[in-house]
């Protein structure tokens, strides 16, 4: 299996780099996982967005492992379907982490 790796996404303008509250909360800093964060996000102890990275990174490895496992020839559909379906979730999780869709409700 391959691993994923990702590389940080620029700062985005002005606000919170995790909930958008509007302001200015510094740059971002890959070494500070709390660095431009607003205080109200800093107080709740939110995850930060490479802990969101790194845990949807891991649920989307064991998924694909476990795709990867799967005797095609012996399976039975319902399996197929179901290890299908998994891995489309994955990918989908991963790439909105890549480009975020915006919008509510949006896919």
């Amino acid at each position: 299996m391959t691993a994923i790796t990702l590389t940080p996404a620029p700062s985005p303008g002005p606000g919170c780099a995790l909930c958008a509250t509007p302001g200015d909360f510094g740059p971002h800093d890959p070494a500070d996982p709390h660095s431009g964060l607003c205080p109200a996000c800093v107080t709740a102890g939110k995850p930060t967005r490479e802990g969101l990275e790194s845990a949807v990174l891991i649920v989307a490895g064991q998924t694909l492992a476990g795709a990867e496992s799967l005797e095609l020839a012996t399976a039975a559909p319902e399996e197929l379907a179901y290890h299908l379906g998994a891995v489309k979730r994955s990918l989908r999780t991963v790439l909105q982490l890549l480009a975020p869709v915006k919008g509510k409700g949006a896919r």
